[in-house]
């Protein structure tokens, strides 16, 4: 059996494990891919994420019982940084469509934005905000205008 291939300082790469719990098709694998790509790209430490895809139902429960917030989103993060897990980017199809009809561009976006914000990232002010608007635009390939 070969050992994966290490990366920058010879840290074993993270692993993103997929669950999808939902009925739209998603590129499970690519987005996978993705997620693994801004880890990396952002020098995560060695650990598991779990990317999830989920019904609106779903969502909408964890967005109330961890956000307080009535009704669904389209994704939330929830970092762990112990025992080997970096955490969980629970993404939902069915809301990412209703916000663009590029639903394959949608879900790279979403995956991007959950993983960075796993990562520490955030944007409730100017500056962080157009620093994480431009990594998610290179990692996704989608670009987010910034607010005034």
């Amino acid at each position: 059996m070969n050992d994966p291939p290490l990366r920058r300082g010879a840290s074993p790469a993270p692993r993103v494990v997929v669950s999808n719990r939902q009925d739209l098709p998603v590129d499970e694998a690519g987005l996978a891919r993705l997620a693994e790509e801004v880890l990396e790209g952002e020098d995560a430490p060695e650990g598991e994420l779990t990317l999830s895809f989920v019904s609106s139902d779903e969502i909408g429960e964890l967005h109330e019982r961890y956000a307080g917030e009535a009704g669904p989103t389209d994704v939330l993060s929830f970092p762990m940084g112990e025992d080997g897990l970096l955490g969980d980017v629970v993404v939902c199809p069915a809301e990412a469509r209703r916000n663009n009809a590029d639903l394959e561009a949608e879900m790279r976006l979403l995956v991007v934005h959950g993983t960075l914000h796993l990562l520490g990232h955030d944007h409730e002010e100017a500056v962080p905000r157009r620093r994480m608007w431009a990594r998610q635009e290179r990692y996704s390939g989608v670009r987010l205008q910034d607010e005034p």
